[in-house]
């Protein structure tokens, strides 16, 4: 029997850490991925606050000790002060893959012109592939309908997991053997 597919999702806010709102980004992946992947995958959530260290430890233990193909987090990504995912994730990374915050970027600023102070970003440690989002459902799901189609290819470039998407909802792309 095929294990499920290991897949993190780490939400990042002080507020939603404290329990002074309920978490809707984490959700709102959860359900998204729902929707796109036929494989059985797991979800391995965690909610830190906007505390670098804190996320940092938290993405190496999702790709280090729970072997999550693909870490999602959610939050953290604007210029306020407390806003440092990007910075925790390029800190544990080996690798950027600054094209995936490029295209959700380009995607966002057709909705909303603030999106040009988001910072999301992606990276590579060992063989899993993050990818820092946003906070806002609706954005996540714009986000991840950008990047989707790039996903399952990049981690199998990484030795890991073959992710299968329905392709009505979203196709992966994969090139053709030579």
């Amino acid at each position: 029997m095929t294990q499920p597919v290991r897949i993190g999702i780490l939400t990042v806010s002080d507020r939603a850490h404290q329990g002074v709102y309920q978490d809707r980004g984490g959700p709102a992946v959860v359900e998204y991925l729902n929707e796109v992947l036929l494989n059985k995958w797991e979800a391995i959530a965690q909610i830190v606050p906007d505390e670098q260290e804190l996320i940092a430890a938290a993405l190496q233990q999702l790709a280090d000790e729970q072997k999550c193909a693909l870490v999602v987090t959610t939050g953290g990504t604007g210029p306020a002060l407390r806003d440092v995912t990007p910075e925790a994730t390029e800190s544990v990374c080996q690798k950027m893959m600054p094209g995936f915050g490029e295209l959700m970027r380009a995607v966002s600023l057709q909705v909303v012109p603030t999106a040009i102070l988001s910072r999301q970003t992606a990276g590579i440690r060992g063989q899993s592939l993050i990818i820092n989002l946003p906070g806002q459902p609706k954005a996540v799901r714009e986000c991840m309908d950008a990047v989707m189609p790039a996903i399952p290819y990049c981690i199998d470039l990484l030795d890991g997991p073959r992710l299968e998407t329905d392709p009505e909802r979203c196709a992966a792309f994969r090139p053709r053997k030579s």
